[in-house]
């Protein structure tokens, strides 16, 4: 089975003939999935989406796989329960560690980050040696290394866990001298390994894709997993026939919804940075209950 996509749970499931209106349901540890949420608004600007930031818990990073798993199955029921047509797990460590297990008992299309981001790579090196930056929970787990592998075991694969660049992010410090001396003290290690291209293998990671390209240089070539599980998505949800055939309607549910376990009104802020259309409410669940 792919790590990434749920084959065969995708194999049985028979779409109803209204599938395609539900919405697709989008979850994270906190604020960073937003950015594979925003790929997916302007690669399918048709579709209803869902999102769920696990504020409360956030980060995942330093946790351990059960627990990882664990909250991951709580989103999941969540999700199931808003009656979402698909999955996206907008998390490098809850794709690492979770989705094998969500797979299992998802009755529908489910996908992570990590593949989609270790193919684009695979494609994009030229001397096959491949950094990765992450939290150091998707590090750790060493699933970059192993999906990588499967793809093309001729490549080298170096990891540089980067836990500062969350907080910097969170923090609005996106252009901040101080972001871009961090960012050249944790690549200055991959850049001596002559890599010549790198995952931004954490979702917060895409915000600061400017200055981490600036200290990387011209020569290496960035890897954005947000943009790639769009890609995906698409591709999974058109070969199911559960692409949305029109825009949603102007009734009392919004096209894009968003649901936090707490700090609902900080979420918001935040997101109101990357979302381009901008956000109106965020609804605080408990997400304990599933």
């Amino acid at each position: 089975m792919s790590a990434e996509v749920n084959a065969s749970n995708a194999a049985v499931f028979e779409a109803p003939a209204e599938a395609s209106d539900r919405p697709v349901g989008v979850f994270d540890s906190g604020v960073g999935g937003l950015t594979v949420m925003r790929e997916i608004m302007k690669l399918m600007p048709k579709e209803r989406i869902i999102y769920f930031g696990d504020t409360a818990r956030v980060p995942y990073g330093n946790k351990s796989g059960e627990t990882v798993t664990r909250f991951s199955e709580q989103i999941m029921r969540f999700l199931l329960k808003e009656d979402v047509k698909a999955i996206v797990v907008a998390c490098n460590t809850a794709s690492a560690y979770a989705l094998e297990a969500l797979e299992r008992d998802c009755p529908v299309p489910i996908i992570g980050v990590i593949v989609p981001g270790a193919a684009a790579a695979v494609r994009a090196t030229r001397n096959g040696r491949i950094g990765v930056i992450a939290t150091a929970g998707t590090i750790a787990s060493g699933i970059y290394p192993r999906e990588i592998g499967k793809l093309n075991p001729d490549s080298r694969v170096l990891g540089k866990a980067c836990p500062l660049f969350v907080p910097l992010v969170e923090e609005g410090l996106w252009q901040d001298p101080v972001t871009r001396e961090i960012a050249r003290r944790y690549l200055e290690e991959l850049m001596n390994e002559d890599i010549d291209t790198l995952i931004l293998g954490c979702t917060h990671y895409p915000l600061i894709q400017g200055v981490i390209g600036e200290v990387a240089g011209a020569g290496v070539t960035l890897v954005n997993p947000a943009y790639e599980t769009a890609r995906q998505l698409e591709i999974l949800l058109r070969e199911r026939e559960l692409l949305s055939p029109e825009a949603p309607g102007l009734g009392n549910e919004p096209q894009y919804r968003f649901y936090v376990s707490d700090m609902a009104e900080q979420f918001k802020s935040f997101a109101n940075a990357i979302i381009p259309y901008g956000i109106l409410t965020a609804k605080k669940i408990d997400i304990e209950r599933y």
